[in-house]
């Protein structure tokens, strides 16, 4: 298994849209909001092996999880990626929320009582978690193992 985040600049989407068709990146918008950018490419990312999406620093506020599964009727998404002090809780908030489930949940960082977020993705949508180190998912563990700059931005593969 890997994975490529693919860093970009709003200025560098379409560049971004072309490569997204032929290959499954992360993407992670520098210097825009990621959910609001891609939303806005929903009729150009239109390939599931293509789809991806970071998910940095804001995971704690709660219109953001809402956000993954209505971007996931968006665009093709099936990752995404966790990086916040609190990486591990997040990510477990994120998971129980990507159901048609009422959630009762507790741990480090939210208490939910009845909670629903309905309607769930079209598609299951794999939640790693960004720890500074290394990106994990259940029991699988990946690494940076190369980086580049191309286009349209720099890419990091995790193996």
């Amino acid at each position: 298994m890997a994975l490529v985040r693919l860093d970009v600049r709003f200025e560098d989407l379409d560049a971004l849209v072309a490569l997204a068709q032929d290959q499954h990146v992360v993407v992670s918008v520098l210097d825009a909001d990621t959910i609001i950018t891609l939303g806005s490419l929903h009729d150009r990312l239109t390939s599931r092996s293509a789809s991806g999406w970071s998910f940095r620093r804001t995971i704690r506020r709660r219109w953001r999880r809402a956000t993954v599964a209505t971007l996931s009727w968006l665009v093709p998404l099936d990752t995404v990626v966790v990086s916040s002090e609190s990486a591990e809780s997040s990510a477990q908030v994120l998971e129980a929320l990507l159901t048609n489930d009422e959630v009762n949940f507790t741990n480090g960082v939210a208490t939910l009582v009845g909670a629903y977020n309905r309607p769930a993705p079209p598609a299951p949508i794999a939640v790693w978690r960004w720890d500074g180190a290394v990106l994990r998912h259940g029991d699988e563990v990946l690494r940076g193992v190369s980086s580049a700059s191309r286009e349209p931005g720099d890419a990091t593969t995790y193996r």
